[in-house]
């Protein structure tokens, strides 16, 4: 009997659990709110917390997808970076001030995760591919339940739009920032069969010239703003100037097998 009444102790005695809110990184796809997921607008409409990234006194791409969904003002959540392209990324004022912004931002979405809400980060294309959400991911991850729901990527919603297979057969796909010096992206170009080139903005002329110094100018295509508003699709070699937004690539399709 002792062991029985040892096994049915009062169940008040039992080790309380807190409740906290779930993490979400929420990919919102290239642009086109029409290639949200059902499980990303599942998330948007339940989450009694959204946060987006966005340039101070401007609404970031990702929230500007979710226009046609989001109605709650009260629920938003906006985070303005303290630098965007007014300084390099290697400056060790950019790199301080991020770190103290996604610092900072954690912070803040922990007070809700730990009240029990739950906070869904609204991330262009998919949240683990160069996204922000990952510097809050690493930060939050081993406190809170996370989940992350896969988006579209831009580079998808681009060759898409430019009717451009990007890979044949046994084609090598390499991806790669614009931001890498010129030789090394020539390198690396020269070595791949099939390239997507990301985070153009000013950085278009250097690409340019790494293209032609692998000999891929002429394959190259520029999309502009893929699936959004004011998309432009055209082969590089055509453009006639170097301008570029930040919403920009260079695909260079790849050339394989081919039954």
């Amino acid at each position: 009997m002792d062991g029985l009444m040892t096994l049915d102790r009062p169940e008040e005695d039992a080790p309380a659990h807190a409740v906290t809110g779930t993490l979400y990184g929420v990919g919102m796809g290239p642009g086109d709110p029409d290639l949200l997921t059902v499980k990303a607008l599942r998330v948007l409409q339940r989450a009694p917390v959204l946060v987006h990234f966005c340039k101070r006194g401007r609404r970031g791409n990702a929230r500007t997808i979710a226009d046609a969904i989001l109605r709650d003002p009260a629920r938003e959540m906006a985070l303005a970076y303290p630098y965007t392209t007014e300084i390099h990324p290697e400056h060790p004022d950019y790199v301080a001030a991020l770190a103290a912004f996604y610092d900072d931002a954690a912070g803040q979405l922990a007070d809700h995760l730990g009240a029990g809400r739950d906070v869904a980060i609204l991330s262009e294309g998919d949240p683990f591919f160069y996204g922000s959400f990952m510097h809050l991911w690493r930060r939050l991850k081993d406190r809170f339940p996370v989940e992350v729901v896969p988006g579209v990527t831009g580079m998808s919603g681009c060759w898409t739009r430019a009717g451009t297979p990007i890979t044949w057969g046994d084609d090598v796909l390499t991806v790669l920032p614009a931001t890498l010096p010129e030789a090394v992206l020539a390198e690396r170009l020269r070595g791949t069969d099939a390239a997507v080139v990301m985070k153009l903005g000013r950085h278009l002329p250097k690409v340019r010239a790494a293209l032609a110094a692998a000999g891929l100018l002429a394959r190259a295509v520029y999309v502009e703003r893929g699936t959004m508003a004011g998309e432009r699709v055209i082969p590089l070699d055509r453009k006639p100037d170097d301008e570029a937004p930040y919403f920009s690539m260079v695909l260079v399709p790849g050339e394989g097998r081919r039954p």
